[in-house]
């Protein structure tokens, strides 16, 4: 066992390069473990710097200089900034209020049906396993309520955040945009002279955390848009709301789209009932989905993202589970980072580390 365990070692950590990787992979990681919420506004901008960057190449594609670029694409994102402060955040808490004032009489008529359950399917339910049913609505309406008191409290705290936020965040990405080359040649500066191998992970994994942050964006701008249009043409109810979660949902594979079906599915019914209405929206909205998954994926992360479903879920609920909001956005590319460090990393050929043992 032993020797086993020694000829593995020698495979794979002989070589001085795997070392330099290992180290910086172990420093990266305790980094994020141990101070990514303090450091957030910076991930943040690192973020949104990515999703700009695009934008500044391609001003400079057309012979703009970069710092003009970057003024431009730093006012355009501004704007965008303070629409999303003083346009569509009031108009979503507006919906969200109206949507929560409405659940208690959605809860009455869901109970109401659910009474009528024993009548018609008198084998398959009963009344005790209604009670019992309503019962447990009750004890979670009840939790809902205390945990509203408690955001209310904390509220103050989470304003002097935002507040630091939008101070901090867009002041970093413009220094991130204006100096990329700077601080890239500073930290590349910081590393080892014989880094090749830690040079090609890091060049693989640039072109795909940028490829898939924009490519991301861009389809939660896509789901949501079509799914404002088709709500509101139909009449749903919290429309503005419903499609801005729908949109949001693509970030988290699978299971966003599953959670956020949830709410779609019952305020439909609870406006519509049975009806052809509710039909219709419900064929819309699964046709939105599939070509989401189908068509915008596919074509979108065709090279960003080859990976098993199953290591995608995996990696969603380890990385959300470590990291939070962060780590549920990152998993993707995270995985993919584990997968390209696997593909790069230096092997020692058997016969030699039988040698050296």
């Amino acid at each position: 066992m032993i020797i086993v365990f020694k000829n593995w070692f020698h495979r794979y950590f002989t070589d001085p390069q795997a070392i330099i990787l290992a180290v910086l992979l172990i420093i990266g990681f305790a980094i994020i473990l141990n101070l990514g919420g303090m450091l957030a506004p910076v991930l943040a901008a690192i973020v949104i710097a990515y999703l700009l960057e695009g934008l500044v190449r391609f001003f400079q594609h057309y012979g703009f200089p970069r710092m003009l670029a970057v003024i431009l694409v730093f006012l355009v994102f501004m704007v965008s900034l303070l629409f999303i402060l003083f346009g569509l955040l009031p108009l979503l808490s507006h919906q969200l209020t109206q949507l929560i004032e409405q659940i208690p009489e959605m809860v009455s008529h869901g109970q109401q049906l659910l009474l009528l359950l024993p009548d018609k399917y008198p084998d398959i339910i009963n009344i005790g396993q209604v009670r019992a049913i309503m019962d447990s609505m009750r004890v979670a309406l009840g939790e809902l309520g205390q945990s509203a008191v408690v955001i209310s409290l904390a509220s103050l705290q989470g304003v002097m955040m935002l507040l630091v936020y939008l101070f901090l965040v867009p002041f970093l990405v413009f220094f991130f945009l204006k100096d990329k080359v700077i601080i890239l040649g500073y930290l590349g500066s910081l590393l080892p002279k014989e880094r090749q191998i830690v040079s090609e992970v890091w060049k693989q994994m640039n072109t795909q955390i940028a490829s898939y942050v924009r490519g991301k964006l861009l389809e939660v701008l896509i789901v949501w848009v079509a799914c404002y249009v088709a709500f509101a043409f139909m009449g749903l109810h919290y429309a503005s709301l419903l499609s801005f979660l729908v949109g949001l949902s693509v970030i988290i594979p699978y299971m966003g789209a599953a959670a956020v079906t949830v709410p779609v599915i019952l305020i439909g019914y609870f406006q519509w009932g049975w009806t052809s209405e509710y039909l219709w929206m419900l064929t819309v909205y699964g046709v939105i989905q599939a070509v989401d998954g189908n068509i915008i994926v596919p074509i979108m992360f065709s090279e960003v993202v080859n990976l098993h479903p199953v290591a995608i879920m995996v990696a969603v609920l380890f990385f959300g589970g470590i990291w939070g909001f962060w780590g549920v956005f990152f998993a993707i590319p995270l995985a993919t980072l584990v997968q390209v460090v696997i593909s790069c990393w230096p092997r020692t050929p058997v016969s030699l580390a039988l040698e050296d043992s």
